[in-house]
């Protein structure tokens, strides 16, 4: 395999986190009638001499429709959505998670259990002694301390190295023992110590072999319900049952990641029996939710669609702190530096039509940056912005922008009220919302221009930060309600940092700090400052913030044992049993 730069797999990873947000996402799925192997992707597995959970009998074929092919099956090299939804059925990991709450848990994991100091800088985690490769090697300390001093090696050049910046020391006393110990407390330390683990035995100890090794395309061994068989290249992804897997034999022979890059090609799969679960578009609920043959899961995830407002000059980009972490003054936006233009923005856009135009009721409007999913942190006192022409007009004018030639655009010092609007093209949702939001915030004075643009191009400005205005939207925002990477000025970075809407904020930078240096991490005393955060954010408006997402995942009934869960969908996939 060619081995790819550094930057290149971030990029990935950026794409990733972007790309989410084009469909609705797929959280949970389960199934419909076993589907055939496609044709010329032979699906083989053993009958199961495993011990298997439950009573049912094994037999049949998962087949999940995926948009994109997988990148590289190789957990600590690999950030797009499909890589992630195989290599989590083949590496484990030291931390689970409940599937209904979302709280990091040991169930599904590789641990029993952990304990942390009373400075909170020191966890010890206590490792299962029946977990086992698929080769029959113990799943053990050796493995995590490999996996994560390879990812602080130079020798790797992995995009999950902000998960090992601030580990001081990883210490495996005994097999069934690892001690993590962390340069300061990080409250969100825990799941950065969740990724997918490597088997040690097969690599080189100076890692030396992890970025060409054939194993990030063909894993060689599982720890996880399902292993390896086949990868056809833009076509599926075929893995079969783990016999040896740790909470039971699966039922099922196994599963195939079938791409499927149209939508539309997807419900038609559905539909005929190719496929046994996809995530509907909006557009498509209705022609599933009333058919008998398939169930319909609908839940909020944890991810929003936004537009971002650049609020430095395009075409001078900064980063927001210099070598020495000193702030940078950025040379502001021309238009959208004004806060009053950026709240008469957010006033302008009529959230009820947009929720039920584009999203034809799959959505909900939301104030700020920590979602309803987070119930501990989230603030619901905080009211989302209302639409308000009237209002947004008074800001403009306020700010010095009128329209004195009555054509219907204001200007103010010899400029229009112009600005671009851009997303990506194919993403139906989103050019629908580009349409009506251009239309709303032009009729009280705007001259906005809408355009969508190959995804890859719209990357590449939001990264270089040469933008007006963007829809897009995160997804996977996780149980804690850290997400610094979008407004700490140290990701003000243009050409790689998330912070691309270039927001600063000296009390942001400390309180995005305060909250994950909590002593004890205890929730009660964590979220008054995120609360904190929450509302300075929308005070500012650096985000309009459109909508929540909503999942729907459409599969089939032919399955049973299925239980899907809003923060996983396959956690107890080994139970699931053809009920024909």
């Amino acid at each position: 395999m060619k081995k790819r730069t550094f930057h290149a797999i971030a990029l990935v990873a950026i794409f990733a986190m972007l790309l989410a947000g084009c469909t609705q996402p797929v959280p949970i799925i389960p199934g419909d009638d076993a589907p055939a192997a496609d044709a010329g992707s032979d699906m083989t597995a053993d009958s199961g001499d495993g011990a298997m959970t439950g009573s049912g009998e094994p037999g049949g074929v998962w087949t999940r429709a995926i948009l994109n092919d997988a990148s590289i099956l190789n957990p600590i090299l690999s950030s797009d959505s499909t890589s992630s939804a195989v290599h989590t059925m083949i590496f484990p990991a030291l931390i689970g998670q409940d599937p209904f709450t979302g709280a990091l848990v040991p169930d599904g994991s590789i641990s029993e259990g952990w304990t942390v100091s009373d400075d909170g800088l020191v966890w010890t985690f206590t490792l299962r002694d029946d977990v086992f490769w698929s080769d029959g090697e113990p799943v053990d300390a050796a493995d995590f301390k490999f996996t994560y001093d390879a990812i602080a090696s130079d020798a790797v050049e992995s995009p999950r190295k902000p998960n090992v910046e601030k580990i001081a020391s990883i210490e495996t006393p005994d097999p069934k023992t690892v001690v993590v110990t962390f340069t300061e407390v990080k409250c969100d330390g825990l799941g950065d110590l969740g990724l997918g683990l490597l088997p040690s035995h097969l690599y080189a100890d100076d890692f030396s072999d992890i970025m060409d090794n054939e194993l990030n395309e063909s894993p060689a061994v599982s720890a996880g319900p399902f292993v390896f068989q086949s990868w056809t290249r833009d076509d599926n992804v075929i893995i079969t049952r783990n016999d040896n897997y740790f909470l039971g034999a699966p039922y099922m022979d196994g599963m195939i990641y079938k791409i499927i890059p149209d939508p539309g090609a997807q419900l038609s799969a559905l539909q005929s029996g190719e496929i046994s679960v996809m995530g509907l578009q909006p557009a498509q609920v209705a022609s599933v939710e009333n058919d008998p043959n398939f169930n319909l899961f609908h839940a909020n995830d944890d991810g929003y669609d936004y537009i971002g407002l650049n609020l430095a000059n395009p075409e001078n980009p900064q980063p927001g702190r210099d070598e020495d972490g000193n702030l940078v003054e950025q040379d502001p936006h021309p238009i959208l530096s004004d806060l009053n233009v950026r709240k008469a923005i957010a006033h302008s856009l009529d959230y009820d039509a947009i929720i039920e135009q584009v999203y034809l009721g799959q959505g909900y409007q939301i104030a700020s940056n920590v979602l309803p999913a987070v119930p501990w942190a989230h603030d619901s006192s905080i009211a989302p912005y209302a639409y308000d022409p009237e209002l947004a007009a008074q800001l403009l004018e306020e700010a010095g922008w009128v329209d004195s030639d009555g054509d219907g655009v204001r200007e103010k010092d010899g400029q229009t009220l112009t600005l671009g609007l851009l997303t990506n093209a194919g993403n139906r949702t989103r050019e629908n919302l580009g349409v009506l939001a251009q239309d709303q915030l032009n009729s009280v004075g705007f001259d906005i221009q809408f355009e969508a643009i190959d995804f890859g191009t719209l990357v590449g400005q939001l990264l270089g930060q040469t933008y007006d205005m963007v829809i897009i939207g995160w997804t996977g925002l996780g149980s804690d309600p850290n997400d610094d990477a979008f407004w700490s000025t140290k990701y003000d970075t243009p050409d790689s940092g998330f912070n691309f809407v270039s927001y600063q904020n000296p009390e942001i930078d400390q309180l995005l700090e305060d909250g994950l240096n909590v002593p004890g991490c205890s929730e009660e005393e964590r979220a008054p400052i995120y609360q904190q955060i929450q509302q300075t954010i929308h005070d500012d408006v650096p985000y309009v913030f459109i909508s929540g997402g909503v999942g729907n995942t459409a599969y089939t009934k032919d399955w049973a044992g299925i239980d899907p869960g809003e923060w996983l969908f396959y956690w107890n996939v080994e139970q699931w049993s053809l009920t024909q």
